[in-house]
Order: C-alpha cells, then sequence, then structure tokens
C-alpha cells in the first residue's frame, strides 16, 4: 500500500516550517571553534511558537509525544514533547528515545548501502538489476536499473499483497520478483516499497553481508550512530516508542509495517530504529559531504550524486537516488527550505529534511498510531502535495537567498542570515 504520511505533514509543514512547541529545551553548539549564540541563528520566538505548536499536536491526540532536532551551521535546538508511552503506563518522552522510523530506512540505511557499493564498483547505478538478482525477470522487468529503483520509477507496484498471509524473507524476494509491471520502466514515478526491499537483496549479493550487518559497521559504526539499527537490542527496549497495539501485543522494539515484520524485521524499505541524535550526525555528514569528526564514509562526489535531481525530466516528480526532493511526498520541506533541499518521510510519523545551501536540517520523530486503513487523509494535504516548478540551480540559488523568513532571522547585520 502507498503510503501517506500524516503527522509530518500537519504539524512539520504548517507547524514547523511557519510557527510550531513546550518542554525541555536543550542548545547544543557542535563546532567548538565557533561557537554562535541559539539566539543569534535562529529567532527565539519562532522557536517557542514551534514548542507551542508541537504541544497543541500532542495535546490533540496526534501524537502521544515527539522530538524535534532543529540545526544550523552546527548550533541546534531539540527538544522532547509528551510521553514516549500511554500503556500500560505512562513514560515521558526523552531525547534519547528510540523511534522506528519506517521509510526513513530507505534513505538511512538501503540508500548510502547501495551508494557506498557504487563508490566502490561492486553496483553500477544504470546496470539491469537481473545482473544482481538473475530471477528478477519477466514482464519487461530485465531492462529496470538500480537507478530506476532508487527513484521509484520502476514501474513496480507500491506494494506485495499480505493475503494469503506470508512469512520469510526468502518469499518476499521471490514474490517482488513475480510482480508485473504497472508501466514501462522509466516513464512513471510511483512510489514502491517493492524497490527497496530488492535494491536490500542487492547490496546483500553484490556486498557479500545482510543489510544490517552492511551498514551496520559501514555506516553507523564509523559516525557512532550507537543507537541505530535494525532489530534493537533487548536492553534497549525501555528507550523504545511503541508504535501500536495489535490485539494483547504493543508493538515496541518490533517493526510497525507488516511487510517487513513478515521478513523477519530486516528489510530494504523499512524496519530501522534510530534516535533524533543519531540522525543528528548523520545529516551532519551529509552537509560535510560525506565525512564528519574527521571520519570520511562518503567521497563528496557520492554525496552530490545521490542528492541531485536524478528522474527524467518529463516527469512532474523530482527525486534524488532515494532521497525526495520535489514530488507528492514533499510537503515536509515547506516554504521555507528551497528547491534543492531534499528529504524522507516515514510512515510512523518520522521525517528528516536537509539544506545544503543554508547548512540547516530539521528532524521530527513522533510514535503517532497510523491507521493503514486510510485511502483519502485530507483533501487540503492532497491539493498542497501536488508537485511544485522543477529545481534549478538559479532557482535554488535565489531561494537560498530568501532563507531568512519564518525559523530564520530577518536579514541585518549580524549571523541570523
Amino acid at each position: 500500500m502507498q503510503k501517506i504520511y500524516h503527522l509530518p505533514v500537519l504539524v512539520l509543514g504548517a507547524a514547523l516550517l511557519l510557527s510550531a512547541c513546550q518542554t525541555t529545551t536543550t542548545r547544543t553548539q557542535t563546532s567548538a571553534r565557533s561557537s554562535p549564540s541559539l539566539e543569534s541563528v535562529f529567532h527565539p520566538e519562532k522557536l517557542t511558537a514551534m514548542d507551542a505548536a508541537v504541544n497543541q499536536a500532542v495535546a490533540e491526540g496526534k501524537c502521544p509525544g515527539a522530538v524535534l532536532w532543529l540545526e544550523r551551521n552546527g548550533v541546534a535546538y531539540h527538544h522532547a514533547y509528551g510521553k514516549r508511552a500511554l500503556m500500560p503506563a505512562e513514560e515521558p518522552m526523552t531525547e534519547s528515545t528510540i523511534f522506528d522510523v519506517a521509510s526513513l530506512t530507505k534513505v538511512i540505511a538501503t540508500t548510502p548501502a547501495v551508494m557506498l557499493l557504487i563508490e566502490r564498483g561492486q553496483i553500477k547505478l544504470d546496470e539491469p538489476v537481473q545482473h544482481y538478482i538473475p530471477e528478477f525477470k519477466g514482464d519487461g522487468k530485465e531492462t529496470i536499473s538500480i537507478r530506476q529503483l532508487l527513484t521509484h520509477t520502476s514501474g513496480l507496484p507500491p506494494g506485495i499483497g499480505r493475503n494469503p498471509p506470508w512469512t520469510g524473507y526468502e518469499t518476499a524476494i521471490r514474490m517482488a520478483c513475480a510482480e508485473k509491471l504497472l508501466t514501462p520502466p522509466g516513464t512513471a514515478f510511483r512510489y514502491s516499497d517493492i524497490n527497496f526491499f530488492l535494491l536490500g537483496e542487492v547490496v546483500q549479493r553484490a556486498g557479500g553481508r545482510k543489510l544490517d550487518e552492511f551498514v551496520a559497521r559501514e555506516i553507523y559504526q564509523p559516525l557512532k550512530m550507537a543507537d541505530t539499527g535494525y532489530l534493537p537490542a533487548g536492553s534497549k527496549r525501555l528507550r523504545i516508542a511503541p508504535t501500536e497495539r495489535m490485539g494483547e501485543q504493543i508493538l515496541r522494539g518490533v517493526v510497525h509495517d507488516p511487510t517487513a515484520r513478515a521478513m523477519g524485521g530486516v528489510a530494504g524499505h523499512a524496519g530501522l530504529f534510530t534516535t533524533a541524535g543519531d540522525l543528528a550526525r548523520y545529516a551532519r555528514m551529509l552537509l560535510n559531504l560525506g565525512e564528519l569528526d574527521g571520519v570520511r564514509v562518503f567521497k563528496p562526489e557520492t554525496v552530490k550524486l545521490m542528492t541531485r535531481v536524478q528522474t527524467p525530466e518529463k516527469l512532474p516528480a523530482r527525486r534524488g537516488l532515494g532521497w525526495d526532493m520535489d514530488s507528492g511526498y514533499s510537503r515536509p520541506r515547506g516554504k521555507i527550505l528551497p528547491l534543492g533541499s531534499y528529504g524522507h518521510t516515514g510512515f510512523t510519523g518520522a521525517a528528516l529534511w536537509i539544506d545544503p545551501f543554508s547548512k540547516t536540517f530539521w528532524i521530527f520523530l513522533s510514535n503517532r498510531v497510523p491507521r493503514r486503513s486510510w485511502v483519502s487523509i485530507s483533501p487540503t494535504c492532497q491539493a498542497r502535495c501536488r508537485p511544485g516548478p522543477k529545481p534549478n540551480p538559479v532557482a535554488a540559488d535565489v531561494r537560498r537567498r530568501k532563507f531568512s523568513t519564518a525559523l530564520m532571522c530577518s536579514p541585518g547585520k549580524d549571523s541570523r542570515r
């Protein structure tokens, strides 16, 4: 089922980028060399308004709680709001809470794994997927490339069926390989989980390790993302935000996505758990073009490749490799972050958006309880999700120069521009 991201759209798109929340405030300067004050980077009144909006969302029952992280040029503002859990007993939300981030898995696990293997020459971006998964064939699938999986232009359906019920990672891959195309490859954008659990399988076959093992060793350990990974250890359970109650079971440390759960918890499209602090380290690495704290994870050209438009010009949706840029899923970008910024959302109420021009990113993690039976969420939301104009360097530069409204301070002689 194609996923519609409700809470980040309503709370983040409108609240965080235009106004937004009240709780414990933590201020961090991540650069020891230069440490401008929080007030010199962000409007204090806008941050207060941001707190109020998220607290209002919690009070209205849109989610039990949330963690927000906003950072610009190494100056960070982060909060925890509401409750981590409501049952069987209430627990306060903390900034160290671990969240099931659903489809953020696509850009925090699968995409970087694929890009590392491309960088190392073990995967070729325009090679047919069948080269790595020989059984992926029939119905024209032989021409689908790795690039088309990453940009959701493969023509594959959004997901595989769950009726009759099935279990097993191998079963899911076999079913994915048997799927028929809805459109010819490269002719349409269609967000598809199938694309990404196929990419997870490509990582395993080309990289020689399962996806969870590969990203733990190659991405999370070098970046010191200690609370990020699949299948979180039982010792971390009390820090994990539950997502939903299913019968007598509360999903806590068990992936919410039913397909990823049936696959054993490790999949290319969902299954990752992480914290706002770990995601902040990942975002800083991307803003630093692949390096953080003296540790290089990617070459600069690899980061540039995955974060620029990769979809065909004839398509209205603009996507990078894995990353969203300007599509029907881009509303969390709001009216503030410029075209040329990139991000992604997750069904459980997670969002990350990064602006390389102003060295700004924001993270929003919540444990809303979605209803997978939703067909339409909001006509207004859907109307605002229509793709905008094609990004271009000139427009991006103009938007960058105007990045002074709302959250950022008005132009002036100080450093808050």
